[in-house]
C-alpha cells in the first residue's frame, strides 16, 4: 500500500496503520514528496519486492477542482494502473454524485467502492452512482473496521431498500464469525447432562461482540422482524456487552465453573473489579440462573443441541442476558 494523499493531515500515517493491522507491506512516503514521485517509487519498490498488487491511495474530494484532476492523471500515467476504483461516501448525498461523474470522466472508472453502507441514504446513492458512472459497484463498506468490506451483492441491496433485510448476508457472518469447533464442544458438553456456566457466557458474548452486537444483526433481518426481536433482545448493545464480560471477567475460574460459590461478600469483590455496581451483577447472575434452568429441561430431550446447531453454535434469541 501506499498514500499519494499529501493535503489531508495523517493520511499517509493512517495508511500506515491500516496496513500494519492487515499485514501488508507498505511504502513509505513524506508529505513534502510529490504525488507522482511518490507513486513510482512505490511502483518500483513493488516490483522489486516481487508483490502482486500495489494499492495507490490518491487524494479525494467531493468539491472537484482541475488541479487536482490534472495531478490524478498525471498518476494514472506514471503508475499504469489495472483498475481504478472510487470510493465514495454514500451519505455525501448529491456531492458524491458528482465527485463520481468528474472522476470517471477524468480517469475512466473500473468500478466503485461504496462506503457506509449501512446508513440510511445507502440505496439512493448505490443507484444514483452506478447510473452516472455506468461502472459496476464492487465492495461496499458496512463499518469501520477491514471485515467490514464485502463483495458488493446487488439484490441484496435491493432488499435492503425494499425493507426486506438481508438474511443471505446474516447467515454468513455467522458461519464465519462463529467458532465451530468451541459450538460443537458446547453442545455436546450439555447434551452430556453438564451445566452451561459462565465461562460458556462468556465465549457466547465475546461471539456477539465479534458480529458486531445485536445491532449489526438486526440491521439485516427485514423491517417488519426488526421492532419484535429489538424487544426480544433488549438492550443489548456494544457497551452493555462488554460490561457484563468484564463482570465475568472479574471472577475466579472457579466462580465460573460453580456460579453458587459467588455469595454476598464475593458479589461485592466482583463488582469492584469489574468496576461496576452491585446491582449489575445480581442482574447478569439472575438472569444467568433463568437461563441456565432453561437449557437444563431442553437438554434433556436434545432440542437444545439442535437448536444451536442451526444458529452456527450460538444461544438462540432470547437467551443471552
Amino acid at each position: 500500500m501506499v498514500s499519494t494523499d499529501v493535503y489531508r493531515p495523517a493520511a499517509i500515517l493512517q495508511l500506515q496503520t491500516l496496513a500494519s493491522d492487515v499485514g501488508a507491506g507498505f511504502a513509505a512516503a513524506a508529505a513534502s514528496e510529490p504525488p507522482v514521485a511518490i507513486a513510482r517509487r512505490a511502483l518500483t519498490e513493488a516490483t522489486l519486492q516481487a508483490y502482486d498488487v500495489l494499492l495507490l491511495d490518491t487524494a479525494g474530494r467531493l468539491h472537484v477542482d482541475a488541479e487536482m484532476m490534472a495531478e490524478i492523471r498525471e498518476l494514472e500515467a506514471a503508475v499504469n494502473p489495472h483498475e481504478r476504483l472510487f470510493v465514495v461516501d454514500s451519505m455525501a448525498g448529491q456531492d458524491a454524485v458528482n465527485a463520481a461523474k468528474a472522476f470517471n470522466e477524468a480517469l475512466s472508472l473500473t468500478g466503485v467502492i461504496l462506503t457506509k453502507a449501512d446508513g440510511d441514504a445507502r440505496g439512493g446513492a448505490a443507484l444514483s452512482v452506478r447510473q452516472v458512472t455506468g461502472k459496476p459497484i464492487i465492495f461496499v463498506g458496512t463499518g469501520e473496521k477491514p471485515e467490514a468490506l464485502e463483495l458488493f451483492q446487488p439484490e441484496r441491496i435491493a432488499s435492503r431498500i425494499l425493507g426486506m433485510g438481508d438474511v443471505l448476508s446474516l447467515v454468513e457472518q455467522v458461519q464465519g464469525q462463529v467458532d465451530q469447533e468451541k459450538a460443537e464442544k458446547l453442545a455436546k458438553k450439555i447434551s452430556k447432562g453438564k451445566s452451561f456456566d459462565l465461562a460458556d457466557l462468556r465465549d457466547q458474548l465475546s461471539q456477539l461482540q465479534n458480529m458486531g452486537g445485536m445491532s449489526a444483526l438486526l440491521d439485516k433481518l427485514p423491517a417488519k422482524m426488526q421492532a419484535n426481536a429489538a424487544a426480544a433482545a433488549g438492550a443489548v448493545n456494544a457497551k452493555s456487552l462488554k460490561r457484563q464480560m468484564g463482570i465475568i471477567d472479574s471472577m475466579t475460574p472457579r466462580e465460573r465453573r460453580r456460579p453458587e460459590l459467588i455469595d454476598a461478600s464475593r458479589k461485592r469483590r466482583i463488582a469492584t473489579g469489574a468496576g461496576v455496581q452491585l446491582p449489575e451483577v445480581n442482574r447478569l447472575l439472575k438472569q444467568f440462573d433463568q437461563m441456565q434452568k432453561t437449557m437444563k429441561k431442553l437438554a434433556k430431550g436434545g432440542m437444545l443441541k439442535n437448536m444451536m446447531r442451526g444458529m452456527g453454535g450460538r444461544l438462540p434469541p432470547g437467551f443471552g442476558p
